[in-house]
């Protein structure tokens, strides 16, 4: 835990030029993710971009640890931030007032920005729980995500799917990221699943620890879920990533999303399109999962919500989208 606050902490400071301890005229506040998840230093990757031209446009950007995606757009939707990294999921329910936002009005003002990595569900077992397959969770102790993040709310929907309640399981636990390796290890569970972009921290951590295993997430009931969410899509994760999983793992998952607000200024959300696109190789390598970054899938993949005008214009002129 300590390892990740100092590597949260040394992160912060690089994000920002020399001279940016200065009292700023504008800050952009974006809204990230836990720091044992992708989103933060992702986060803090844009922010950097942003932050090494402050001194040309005057605005600063900062990147906050958050709770997850649908925490991020409450905080979005109150003015607490002024950007959110989301799943793409969460961007649509949100847009809609649907899953974890029904009841809530449809968050109309909320606006695409880019898209960014994709983010598969990654189903982590030990070697000796006899997981093979989704369906082998029946009966065991598992450990999912905290309300409030986008990991809990891909499981809840996946739950759903396979016709599982809390009495399909020997035991549930909700864990926040950097607890799952130490809950697996341990033996607190038999398996956790976790929906992140990868190489991820929290994977390494579990397979380096006790030998943990990624289990394919495939099925007939699995390519229906797929069918059904047009922000769920097949993919796998790439073999080699983690010690003892030398094979790609097939599974499926969503893509993170960087949102907005309609009354978000328009050379703010400019200054931040700009920034990454005019450094998209730099952007590659701040971050693994950043690597393969490709600008024309970022301005449309997983987008449901309007785009930001101010990113729109941006893609048209450069031929991107219509």
């Amino acid at each position: 835990m300590l390892r990740r606050i100092v590597l949260a902490v040394t992160l912060a400071l690089v994000a920002l030029p020399p001279g940016a301890g200065a009292v700023d005229a504008r800050l952009a506040r974006m809204a990230t993710g836990s720091l044992a998840g992708a989103y933060f230093p992702v986060g803090v990757a844009l922010c950097r971009l942003v932050n090494e031209t402050r001194r040309t446009h005057g605005i600063r950007c900062s990147a906050q640890p958050s709770e997850g995606s649908v925490a991020n757009i409450e905080a979005l939707r109150a003015g607490e931030v002024d950007f959110a990294i989301v799943q793409s999921d969460v961007q649509s329910d949100a847009l809609r007032g649907a899953g974890a936002f029904s009841g809530e009005p449809a968050f109309a003002a909320l606006r695409a920005v880019m898209a960014l990595h994709p983010e598969p569900l990654t189903l982590v077992a030990r070697k000796d729980a006899g997981i093979a397959g989704i369906a082998d969770l029946s009966g065991k102790r598992i450990g999912y995500g905290l309300p409030g993040s986008g990991a809990r709310g891909v499981w809840d929907r996946l739950a759903g799917q396979m016709g599982w309640d809390q009495q399909s399981f020997a035991a549930t636990l909700e864990l926040d990221p950097d607890r799952q390796p130490e809950a697996l290890c341990g033996g607190s569970v038999d398996a956790f699943v976790f929906t992140v972009g990868h190489p991820a921290p929290t994977i390494h951590e579990a397979t380096a620890g006790c030998d943990a295993l990624l289990v394919p997430v495939t099925g007939p009931r699995i390519s229906a879920l797929v069918a059904a969410n047009p922000f769920y899509f097949e993919t796998e994760i790439p073999g080699g990533l983690y010690r003892g999983n030398p094979a790609a793992v097939p599974t499926f998952g969503v893509g993170a999303t960087l949102v907005t607000r309609a009354d978000v200024a328009e050379d703010v959300v400019a200054t931040l399109v700009e920034s990454v696109f005019g450094n998209i190789g730099t952007l590659r390598g701040l971050d693994p999962v950043l690597a393969g970054l490709e600008p024309e899938a970022m301005a449309a993949t997983g987008l449901t919500a309007p785009l930001h005008p101010a990113a729109e214009a941006h893609y048209r002129a450069k031929g991107w989208i219509e």
